[in-house]
């Protein structure tokens, strides 16, 4: 199949909302779910947040697969836990779904990082991206293992050869970023909305 590794992401992205411009559970889900076999390419640096994603996802398709009709909006199972006061608790979807997006936006400033410095390394970006996105939500030990692990950030030109192999990578990272910002912002928008965007961990 000719495409980048992007392709089923920028696909999945035109069906994430309804006609009524509301965000649906399952397509969304499986737009980061498509982003998984981007982040196996960066080897060992990503482990940690690869594992922290499918956790996420997991927990939330989960609940969806509870009851479809009752979740098919993404935020109905928030204002779900809202009500029955279980928002902030650690295992809840709530909790899950603000890590995913914070988890999604970090990755999205490292593709944009990848694309706007051409003269950086991994490193420098993967760190560049987790400065301005992931660290402040993170303690001490989730910050140290973190660095840790953007040392074993792959070569940079190695892993854009890898990602690239059919199709036009820089185009397809260039509108993956593009339109799937917009999307996490609105996550935010309405965690920040029922006071939920601002949870650190534990």
């Amino acid at each position: 199949m000719e495409g980048t590794v992007f392709s089923p992401s920028l696909e999945g992205i035109k069906y994430v909302k309804s006609e009524d411009g509301e965000m649906l559970t399952k397509p969304f889900l499986d737009v980061c779910k498509n982003i998984l076999p981007v982040i196996d390419k960066f080897g060992a640096a990503m482990t940690l947040v690869k594992s922290d994603i499918g956790g996420n996802i997991s927990r939330l398709e989960a609940k969806y697969s509870s009851n479809p009709s009752q979740f098919n909006f993404l935020y109905n199972m928030v204002k779900v836990e809202v009500e029955s006061k279980t928002a902030k608790g650690s295992s809840s979807c709530t909790n899950g779904l603000l890590w995913l997006t914070r988890a999604m936006d970090f990755l999205v400033e490292l593709f944009r990082n990848l694309l706007e410095h051409p003269d950086w390394a991994m490193s420098q970006a993967c760190s560049n991206s987790y400065g301005k996105t992931l660290k402040k939500w993170h303690g001490w030990l989730a910050s140290s293992t973190f660095t840790v692990a953007m040392k074993l950030a792959p070569d940079r030109k190695k892993f854009m050869d890898v990602l690239g192999e059919t199709g036009d990578i820089n185009a397809d990272i260039e509108k993956f970023c593009a339109t799937f910002t917009p999307l996490l912002e609105e996550n935010h928008k309405f965690l920040a909305s029922v006071g939920l965007d601002d949870l650190k961990a534990s």
